[in-house]
């Protein structure tokens, strides 16, 4: 790879990292606050880098996303953000070794998970439109490989105090975990789709005629 094209890559792995960053840090510009859950759209460029630079650009920018979910639910906590920090703690519940485990192992997954679905969507011989199609399906990938692997693991975790630190009776269980995956994890996985595929068309033609 010649000099000018890992410095590009490498510039372009900073700007996303410090979106990421900025998203974390400004209220419902990355995280939308749904009471004692938020709903968010950070997984965008945490999937578009990944698409763009590959898989283990991917799996950094998923690190700055996941110490960035740490942090703020240890600032900035809502009801349930002992579940992503271990730093917090809510009369009974406090969070734990695991709570690092969900921060950042489902987010350290967005970007390869993503990768492997647009490339193995575009070697499937296509037109513009296709590739538009594999775009949004990795965005969509990307933002359900999040929303269900962070609330099965808060699941299998931290089900009970979760639930119950949220205003959920334990005896509806699993039910409530569904219906938090498909109230805000489907029109995550909606809006990832359209960003991602609206963004990378633009950026894959800058890198591939630049």
């Amino acid at each position: 790879m010649k000099q000018t094209e890992k410095t590009r890559r490498m510039v372009l792995a900073g700007v996303l990292t410090g979106l990421i960053i900025l998203m974390s840090s400004v209220p419902v510009l990355g995280y939308i606050p749904l009471g004692v859950i938020n709903a968010t759209i950070i997984q965008v460029p945490v999937i578009i880098g990944a698409i763009l630079l590959g898989p283990k650009y991917g799996a950094f920018l998923g690190l700055v996303f996941g110490v960035s979910s740490m942090v703020k639910n240890t600032f900035s906590p809502n009801a349930t953000s002992f579940v992503f920090s271990p730093f917090y703690q809510l009369g009974e519940y406090g969070g734990n070794l695991y709570s690092v485990v969900i921060s950042l192992g489902p987010r350290m997954l967005i970007g390869p998970i993503s990768w492997a679905v647009y490339r193995g969507l575009r070697k499937i011989k296509s037109s513009h439109l296709k590739e538009t199609a594999a775009l949004a399906a990795a965005g969509a990938a990307g933002a359900m490989t999040n929303t269900l692997l962070v609330m099965n693991l808060i699941y299998v975790f931290f089900g009970e105090s979760y639930l119950e630190a949220g205003g959920r009776a334990y005896k509806t269980a699993y039910g409530a975990i569904l219906a938090i995956i498909g109230g805000v994890g489907i029109p995550e996985a909606i809006a990832s789709a359209v960003l991602t595929a609206l963004i990378c068309r633009v950026l894959l033609s800058v890198m591939r005629h630049g």
